[in-house]
């Protein structure tokens, strides 16, 4: 690479410094950060088993860091500024000293209800500045926090519940989310049926909604809030902990149907969130950081919560949906509310973009610094427009790389620092040493190559342990490439070595022969005009083994459906080449997607093999209806 500026000089030696001397390297950047005895040795690690540990030995407390030590020169400045799910509802600001008071008060609620360190916490919540404070608040004493997302079947939330063997469960009256009204306390009811191990419920007024309240079981937040208060619990010691101590239980998804509950702890966790925050976003003491993300993810965790709090950030969160009460509302907050950085889901980028420019108008987003992206690749076209139309071609946009199981970003351009490329994640972070491997585990040097994506070295926001399994931790990550973490997607590295995310291995497919990468389809086709998303999976071909199956979703609901299909074929063959052209095209009005934006190819998988009488549960996607629509029009 020619010409290369200073600062991404500077990058590329601090990368090298961090890769060759990982330990010192993390052990400069925790110094920053309030401990109460340092650590007795930095990393132990070893992947086979696997067993890792950071800062082994220290003691701490994360809400010290996110809350105390910020109250000497910060605290006046907003810490949350929270927006509501109906913008003529006022908005909510907190400083670090009234979240600070508010975590303390609910601290000593959970005391006095029982809740000591160690014990598991359940928060089935709205997006409301209370479920930040619940979160704080069990860090504070040391309890774990299982925040489960607020849109969850009743089963889904017993099954987390009775994994985690949960002692409280804090909820909300209910929950607002665009148009709907999410009856959270009812659910609740309906899943504690099965779960024994629960003894309280602490629960939300948040929309009025009649709710049963059991005796001695269930109790209302306010009342609990206004007794400590009245006896003087507005301040709390924080639980000291050790760096490896449990911080938080975060469910995902996994191959077997049983949800994985993902484990991080206090040290690592702490020092890598502040880290990539500060670092990828190049934050600066003043600036407005909003993630649209649901705190029930773990984008909403790591960048909502923990990674700015530990900065001093000022951090925006938001109740609702991104086109309610239309699409318009997302920047009406960045205008409102002066927003510097944006961090958002390529899945809301190209809704927004979908429904017109128009919704743009009168809108100041001149505020806009830095643009970020995150739960997927971004397809070209939507980065294009997000940085023409929302950063006005002036903001750098960072798209990132990273799973539940990493804690952060991994991969990602620095904000303003390193070069950018559509649809690219660019290169790893400053700590992260990845390769790509073939598949038997031989590492594939040089650029202009594709691989599986692993990591070689330990980092220190990793997931510890898949909660009461840690066999199932091991098998998932680390036994399919030996002394490997495993990311299960796959990877390129183009001529200038710039690294793109080609998608989940496991949704590759094998097409005459040909290995095939869904992602690299669906791209190609949502690059024609026309289209506004679409999913790829495969289904049985007599000939070919595997065909190529396409749910497509248009811009217009008016158009000659076997032109369209001609068009996106010549799209893809033009793109990637005809051994790449789907063998059927469904036009649908949307995909079966998660509440966090992911699609289930499962269920598209399901119906493309014409099985449509085991589709499983639907409950948790955020429109049930969509898959009946789907099946009725297969094609």
């Amino acid at each position: 690479m020619k010409n290369i500026p200073s600062d991404f000089q500077e990058y590329l030696a601090i990368y090298k410094q961090s890769v060759e001397q990982p330990e010192l390297f993390w052990e400069t950047i925790a110094n920053d950060f309030v401990w109460r005895k340092k650590w007795d040795k930095v990393l132990t690690w070893n992947f086979s088993e696997p067993s890792v540990k950071w800062f082994e030995g220290a003691k701490f407390n994360i809400t010290e860091n996110c809350l105390d030590r910020h109250l000497i020169d910060k605290a006046d400045q907003a810490a949350i500024i929270w927006e509501p799910n109906n913008p003529n509802d006022a908005h909510k600001t907190y400083t670090y000293q009234s979240l600070y008071t508010q975590v303390c008060l609910f601290a000593n609620v959970l005391k006095n209800r029982g809740v000591v360190k160690g014990d598991r916490v359940c928060i089935y919540m709205p997006m409301v500045p209370e479920l930040v404070i619940a979160v704080l608040a069990c860090a504070r004493i040391g309890a774990i926090h299982s925040v489960i997302f607020g849109g969850f079947s009743a089963q889904s939330i017993a099954d987390r519940i009775q994994d985690a063997g949960a002692k409280i469960v804090v909820t909300a009256d209910g929950g607002y989310r665009g148009t709907k009204d999410i009856p959270l306390k009812f659910v609740i009811d309906d899943a504690l049926v099965q779960c024994p191990s629960i003894e309280k419920v602490i629960v939300l007024n948040r929309t009025n909604t009649p709710v049963s309240m059991i005796k001695d079981r269930d109790f209302w937040w306010h009342e609990e809030m206004e007794m400590a208060e009245e006896m003087g619990l507005t301040t709390c010691d924080p639980e000291l902990m050790d760096a490896e101590d449990m911080l938080f239980i975060l469910y995902t998804s996994g191959s077997t149907g049983k949800p994985k509950g993902v484990v991080h702890t206090c040290g690592g966790y702490m020092v890598y969130t502040a880290y990539t925050f500060n670092n990828v976003m190049q934050y600066k003491p003043g600036e407005k950081f909003f993630c649209t993300a649901d705190i029930g993810w773990i984008t909403g965790h790591s960048y909502i919560i923990y990674g700015p709090l530990a900065n001093g950030a000022i951090s925006m969160m938001f109740e609702g949906v991104p086109n309610f009460p239309d699409p318009g509302r997302m920047w009406d907050i960045v205008d409102k509310h002066e927003i510097d950085i944006l961090y958002t889901a390529p899945t809301a980028i190209r809704s927004l973009m979908a429904a017109g420019n128009q919704w743009l108008d009168g809108k100041d987003l001149s505020s806009l610094k830095k643009l970020g992206s995150v739960g997927e690749p971004i397809n070209e076209e939507a980065w294009n427009w997000y940085n023409e139309k929302i950063g006005k071609g002036k903001c750098p946009i960072v798209d990132t790389w990273w799973q539940t199981e990493t804690g952060g970003m991994m991969m990602s351009p620095i904000a303003g620092v390193t070069p950018v490329k559509p649809g690219y994640a660019m290169f790893p972070l400053p700590g992260v040493q990845v390769l790509l491997v073939d598949e038997k585990g031989e590492e594939i040097h040089g650029n202009g190559v594709k691989g599986n994506l692993c990591i070689k070295f330990p980092w220190p926001g990793m997931l510890r342990t898949t909660y009461g399994d840690h066999e199932r931790c091991r098998q998932t990550y680390f036994s399919t490439y030996p002394n490997l973490y495993f990311t299960g997607d796959g990877c390129l590295r183009d001529e200038d070595g710039y690294y793109r995310i080609t998608g989940r291995v496991d949704d590759v497919l094998n097409v005459s022969g040909h290995r095939i990468g869904t992602a690299e389809v669906e791209n190609a086709i949502n690059m024609h005009t026309g289209v506004v998303e679409s999913a790829i999976v495969g289904y049985p071909h007599e000939i070919k083994g595997q065909g190529i199956y396409a749910y497509v979703i248009c811009h217009s609901t008016h158009f000659d459906e076997d032109l369209m299909r001609q068009d996106i074929l010549q799209t893809v063959s033009r793109i990637i080449g005809a051994v790449a052209k789907p063998d059927k095209v469904q036009f649908v009005s949307g995909l079966p997607k998660t509440r966090s934006g992911k699609i289930m190819r499962r269920i598209l998988r399901k119906i493309a093999e014409g099985d449509n009488t085991n589709l499983g549960d639907t409950s948790t996607l955020l429109d049930p209806s969509i898959v009946d629509e789907i099946v009725k029009g297969k094609y």
